[in-house]
């Protein structure tokens, strides 16, 4: 951890007990494909530039100036020294407010996650948290200034430290009642929910997150790859359609019993062989890549065009 760049510094602070952490970034997309926008015409690469809607001029940096819309065409302006006067003041200090279970937030809520570390002189503090949280089974509830918001944060035990989930206010949750409203209620049949079970019991299994493959980055990586080698380009064949079939039917033939209907009996429980899911990585052959072409299985990030 030492080698990477902390994005804050402060502490943690529960009852009397505080210690020094630091925060680093868990998830990043910076190791994925990137491009740059070109001129076709010359290969050039070309840049963005701010310029006035009405007469078409280019704006210069110090002429640029925050406003918020009120009306069609009318503003409010706001100096960047009146925005900086907004942010609240912070004491760098991740205050816990409660301990909670750790299923008590919906993770509709959950924003992005970081890591937090002890600082020098806050191993033993930090520890005695991080282990308390373990034998507690709780989270705990914090709040502080991150990137100039007061934000709130759920802090959980996560191996050797601790992970700090900042959380979307409630405002920024939309309500399920809009996206749900033209749910309407669906008896469903006994023998299809039975069906249903049985295929979901075939199918239980754990997460892996090694066994996802981003397969967009490692087509974009193989493009690229083909391009520089001057090789052509397959075109992707279209997708065959499903023969129509009615729920029932479906479930039948997903559970392995075929066209039967009408029996009664229930589906056979498959053996552990059969049941277990089959890895997206089975069989799978490494990919190879050029000198120069990007590559989506290593950490090295290269940027095509």
């Amino acid at each position: 951890m030492s080698a990477q760049r902390a994005n804050w510094k402060g502490h943690i602070k529960f009852g009397e007990v505080s210690c020094p952490v630091a925060l680093y970034t868990a998830v990043s997309s910076s190791d994925r494909i990137s491009f740059n926008i070109l001129n076709r015409k010359t290969g050039n690469r070309v840049r963005r530039e701010f310029v006035d809607s009405e007469t078409g001029d280019p704006v210069e940096h110090d002429d640029q100036v925050k406003g918020y819309e009120t009306g069609s065409g009318k503003y409010v302006v706001l100096e960047p020294e009146e925005i900086a006067a907004a942010i609240p003041e912070s004491d760098k200090t991740l205050d816990i407010d409660a301990f909670i279970p750790c299923s008590e937030i919906d993770d509709i809520y959950f924003d992005k996650p970081y890591y937090l570390a002890p600082q020098k002189l806050g191993e033993e503090a930090f520890a005695l948290l991080r282990d308390g949280m373990k034998e507690a089974g709780v989270a705990a509830i914090a709040s502080t200034v991150l990137f100039r918001r007061l934000r709130t944060v759920l802090i959980r035990p996560h191996g050797d430290g601790l992970i700090g989930t900042t959380l979307n206010f409630d405002y920024e949750v939309r309500s399920t009642d809009k996206a749900f409203e033209d749910v309407t209620e669906v008896k469903i049949d006994k023998e299809m929910l039975e069906l249903a079970s049985h295929i979901i019991g075939t199918k239980k299994g754990s997460y892996d997150p090694t066994k996802s493959d981003d397969r967009y980055e490692e087509a974009l990586a193989e493009l690229v790859k083909a391009k520089l080698e001057g090789k052509k380009i397959p075109k992707r064949k279209a997708p065959t359609a499903s023969k129509p079939s009615d729920l029932l039917q479906a479930l039948r033939e997903s559970a392995g019993m075929g066209g039967k209907s009408g029996s009664t009996d229930k589906p056979k429980a498959k053996t552990k062989a059969s049941a277990k899911p089959k890895s997206a990585n089975t069989n799978k052959t490494p990919r190879k890549t050029a000198k120069s072409a990007p590559s989506s299985s290593t950490s090295t990030r290269r940027k095509a065009g």
